[in-house]
């Protein structure tokens, strides 16, 4: 089954990989990402929004690390207590539930929803972490796997949206790359079309892996609590998962809670079509599930959000999250993906930041 999905992406080895060619990509990719980002803005007629994940509401939150050794065989324990997991405590984070699109639509829409959120590493200002890092960022979304394969795929799924015309755009693609993008696709729309529920009540995942000391790695996940509280969603309102979110804020007594858990890569026990790979299939190829029934999710932290705690409007769109600029030594995201959306997620905050300066220097110019 390999043979079959490396024709559409899936690389099966390091012979694969060019990294001369991923850093060219990852330049496209950045191009192409502020011209998403742009499109999407004149398109609805609004100034510019996140890349991606444009509509959502933000919150205040608690990270309670565990003490991993409480009950844990003692060679697991050791390998959970990496980083800011080595040592029990409580954190304030800042919290961001939305949607995938780069486009503000209904919340009824199919789309991915995801669940972002920093933890505050300090005390009275101060970084306590290892390497003095202030903070550490989690980016997580309600699937198991990211579609988008690698840089590669990246790429030519950009060049598809960001066409003029998507039928022309999908033509001057190379075969390898229809083949990249249809595969995309329809990991995609299966993605897209899961069971809408409140944000509160859905699992998220981190899709892509990351170090766990210096020597493991691993992906995160967060798990709902079974009494998260949630009322119906009113179908008929376009803002229905964020309002029922700030109503829960607002008037519910007790708070969502997720449980946060870490999943080993061991690619000693982990199989793609029945077969072991090495340990960099598992880390560069994002698409590909981590089967936790082979691999599975050990339970290190609590995040409770906080009532009344929905940050303003303006407080909300200055709040960003960066998986890779704000994260430990024991932390660092790892992969294609990784590489490729770092640079595309600065220079999209960056566009960002550099619009609404140049409106509030118009706006005071006329006052």
């Amino acid at each position: 089954m390999l043979f079959v999905t490396r024709w559409f992406g899936v690389t099966a080895s390091d012979a694969d990989r060019n990294p001369i060619r991923e850093k060219i990509e990852i330049e496209e990719i950045v191009e192409k990402s502020l011209l998403m980002q742009k499109n999407a803005a004149n398109q609805q007629h609004r100034p510019l929004c996140r890349g991606t994940h444009a509509k959502g509401v933000c919150a205040r939150a608690e990270f309670e690390v565990f003490d991993v050794t409480v009950g844990r065989d003692p060679v697991l324990a050791a390998r959970l207590a990496k980083g800011i997991f080595a040592k029990p405590g409580v954190h304030p984070a800042t919290v961001r539930f939305g949607n995938a699109d780069p486009k503000i639509n209904s919340d009824f829409k199919p789309d991915v929803r995801s669940l972002s959120f920093s933890v505050d590493l300090t005390t009275d200002g101060r970084p306590v972490s290892d390497g003095n890092v202030g903070r550490q960022d989690f980016s997580l979304q309600n699937t198991r796997t990211l579609p988008i394969n690698d840089s590669t795929a990246f790429l030519a799924i950009m060049k598809l949206l960001t066409a003029p015309n998507p039928a022309v755009g999908l033509w001057s693609l190379s075969f390898r790359d229809k083949l990249r993008v249809l595969r995309t696709m329809t990991l995609v729309q299966v993605q897209m079309h899961q069971k809408i529920k409140p944000y509160q009540q859905l699992r998220y995942g981190s899709n892509v892996p990351f170090r766990h000391g210096p020597s493991d790695v691993v992906k995160y996940s967060a798990t709902p609590l079974s009494d998260n509280p949630a009322r119906p969603l009113e179908r008929n309102n376009p803002k229905g998962l964020q309002d029922e979110l700030i109503r829960h804020l607002n008037q519910d007594g007790k708070m969502s809670g997720f449980d946060f858990g870490v999943q080993f890569l061991d690619s000693g026990r982990m199989t793609y079509w029945g077969k072991h790979q090495d340990t960099n299939f598992w880390i560069e190829n994002a698409s590909v599930n981590w089967e936790e029934e082979e691999a599975p999710c050990h339970t290190v932290a609590r995040l409770t959000l906080l009532r009344n705690s929905q940050l303003q409007p303006d407080a909300a769109e200055m709040t960003y999250f960066d998986v890779t600029g704000n994260s430990t030594p024991d932390s660092t995201p790892l992969g294609s993906i990784n590489r490729a959306r770092w640079p595309s997620e600065v220079a999209s905050r960056k566009a960002r930041a550099h619009t609404k300066s140049n409106a509030e220097k118009a706006l005071a110019a006329h006052s």
